[in-house]
């Protein structure tokens, strides 16, 4: 270990170079050679100051201790977007629906009409008696609008994208999926202080049955053997039977509508454990469809109705709406962007409330 040259020349002179001692290769040359400068071969001054003389000691860092990397860059982002579940909005599989008048109309009429006539004995000279006629009732409707905002700012909208999410495009589904939501609960439910009545509250509807008791006890289809569970569909079927004046048949399309804890129930077999009551029920009314919606349950109590989607080419119900979504004009503010979004319903629209029988306690 010697001292450069150049530095032991500066340090003769007086000039002093802290910490500019530098290690170098003990090069020796024989008494017959020349270094690379033609100077004679020699050692260079030693050098034992403190800093040098522990070569084994660990020095201090200056830096902070770390991984080497920041965390970011292990990390992965699965690209794909995980959605939250969300219960179903199944009223338009159960009961259909239909566009009826536009945003601005405030009132939809549906007039009702009746045949009215009678006869009397046939003479040749006979000039009167006999007249038909037709009574005509309105029923009345009101419409409902809802609305809400898409809006969102620049910066937040380049944030999220650093993540991998089109914020806008998702806005725009949350809005689609906000307005449904709304619209399938109005089908249940109407809507409360206007003439915008559900599927399961409409005034018109006959009062709901009463499940049988079941061996097991009680009245719900829980345990109910695969007889005892058909027998209750046979119960519906020949209300609606009574109520539509016999202008039904077995084998004419029916909808069974029911919570899907009470669709699991079918799957529950016989005595003998050889047919479940699904396998009962549509041997006995070969065109029913089952469809399951959550509304079908009210606190602890599961119910269904029993519904003839069509009686004489006339449509029983059907959920109605004068606007789906309007989407209004985009309005641009300095670092902003937001838009407004507007739905109509007008609940369900029971024609024949003679075509739906209800059963509570399954």
């Amino acid at each position: 270990m010697r001292t450069h040259p150049v530095i032991a020349a500066a340090a003769k002179a007086g000039i002093v170079f802290p910490g500019a001692t530098e290690l170098l290769p003990r090069v020796r040359y024989t008494a017959d050679a020349r270094g690379p400068n033609g100077e004679t071969a020699g050692w260079g001054d030693i050098i034992m100051d403190g800093a040098l003389a522990a070569l084994d000691a660990q020095p201090s860092l200056i830096t902070a201790p770390n991984a080497g990397i920041p965390s970011l860059y292990t990390t992965y982002i699965d690209p794909k977007l995980i959605e939250v579940l969300l219960t179903p909005n199944n009223a338009v599989k159960i009961y259909g629906e239909v566009r009826k008048g536009d945003w601005i109309d405030e009132t939809i009429g549906f007039p009702m009409v009746e045949s009215t006539g009678e006869t009397t004995s046939y003479g040749d000279f006979e000039n009167g008696g006999g007249r038909v006629g037709a009574n005509v009732q309105w029923e009345w409707r009101q419409p409902y609008l809802f609305q809400s905002f898409t809006e969102w700012g620049e910066r937040e909208a380049e944030r999220m994208g650093r993540g991998k999410i089109d914020w806008v495009s998702r806005l725009n589904i949350a809005s689609a999926i906000t307005h449904d939501k709304y619209y399938n609960t109005s089908a249940f439910y109407g809507i409360a202080n206007l003439n915008n009545y559900g599927a399961l509250n409409d005034p018109a509807l006959s009062a709901a049955l009463t499940p049988s008791t079941k061996a097991a006890g009680g009245t719900s289809w829980s345990k109910a053997l695969a007889q005892e569970t058909l027998g209750d569909i046979q119960s519906l079927f020949a209300a609606l039977q009574l109520q539509i004046g016999s202008n039904l048949e077995m084998d004419d399309p029916l909808i069974l509508a029911l919570h899907s804890v009470s669709e699991n129930y079918l799957a529950n077999t016989n005595t003998f454990g050889m047919v479940s009551a699904l396998e009962l029920i549509k041997k006995t009314y070969p065109n029913i469809r089952i469809q399951q919606a959550p509304q079908f349950l009210s606190g602890t109590t599961y119910s269904c109705q029993l519904i003839v989607p069509e009686i004489q080419g006339q449509r029983t119900i059907e959920i109605g709406f004068n606007e789906k979504m309007r989407a209004h004009r985009v309005v641009y503010d300095t670092s902003s962007v937001r838009q407004k979004k507007t739905s109509g319903t007008e609940g369900a629209l029971l024609y024949r409330p003679v075509g739906i029988a209800s059963m509570t306690g399954i």
